[in-house]
């Protein structure tokens, strides 16, 4: 489960995607299917979370990293390139940038 804080050194990712109310939904499919089959089950994973806008016309992806090179292999390797493919697609852009916290409130 991601942990917003600034006194951990966890790599923290954040994708924007920007989609057609239509391709909502298979989007997200996609999405689940490879958090669920493959990007969980990378080294260095520790959680992520989807969400969509009322409109249907965005998801913002929220996941984090034990290091930034983890998060990096994983995009590199064959298996998201090719579902990288797909996604891309289900939707007009993304683009995933990573982030350092610097400061969290509750």
């Amino acid at each position: 489960m991601p942990t917003i804080s600034k006194a951990n050194d966890h790599q923290t990712v954040i994708t924007t995607f920007e989609m057609t109310p239509a391709t909502c939904q298979d989007l997200l499919e996609e999405l689940e299917d490879a958090y669920e089959g493959f990007i969980s089950k990378q080294p260095g994973f520790i959680g992520a979370g989807l969400h969509v806008n009322d409109a249907q016309t965005r998801i913002a992806n929220y996941s984090q990293w034990e290091r930034r090179e983890d998060f990096q292999a994983m995009l590199r390797s064959a298996e998201m390139r090719e579902r990288n493919r797909r996604i891309n697609e289900l939707c007009r852009s993304f683009e995933p940038v990573m982030y350092d916290v610097v400061a969290s409130f509750k």
